[in-house]
């Protein structure tokens, strides 16, 4: 007894709507696994989406920790300055050029090239 293998024709465009028509189940599973995989990427919650959020939730967590050491850093200062004369002189001299009574400012122009 023989058994003979059936040969399977190659698939070139000339016969490409032959073939389709031939095995419209494998092409209508190919058709609608494209159209998922597109869904399932672009959609409004797919893929892409999800990235960008990703991506925009991780510059808002540094935005806050940015935000955090700032204010950890005045909350140090105010306190400093509520107890401590010289903390408040020293913010008063640095930051609003103010002097005491009968002192003299003496300042330094550097030269222009």
């Amino acid at each position: 007894m023989k058994f003979y293998r059936k040969i399977k024709k190659q698939v070139n465009p000339e016969n490409l709507a032959e073939t389709v028509k031939e095995n419209k189940r494998a092409t209508a599973i190919i058709v609608g696994a494209v159209i998922l995989f597109f869904y399932v990427v672009f959609n409004s919650n797919g893929l892409l989406q999800r990235v960008r959020l990703e991506v925009q939730k991780k510059e808002v967590l540094e935005r806050i920790r940015i935000a955090e050491e700032e204010q950890k850093k005045l909350k140090d200062q105010s306190k400093a300055l509520d107890g401590d004369p010289k903390a408040v002189e020293k913010v008063a001299r640095e930051k609003y050029g103010m002097v005491r009574e009968n002192e003299k400012v003496y300042k330094v122009v550097p030269k222009k090239p």
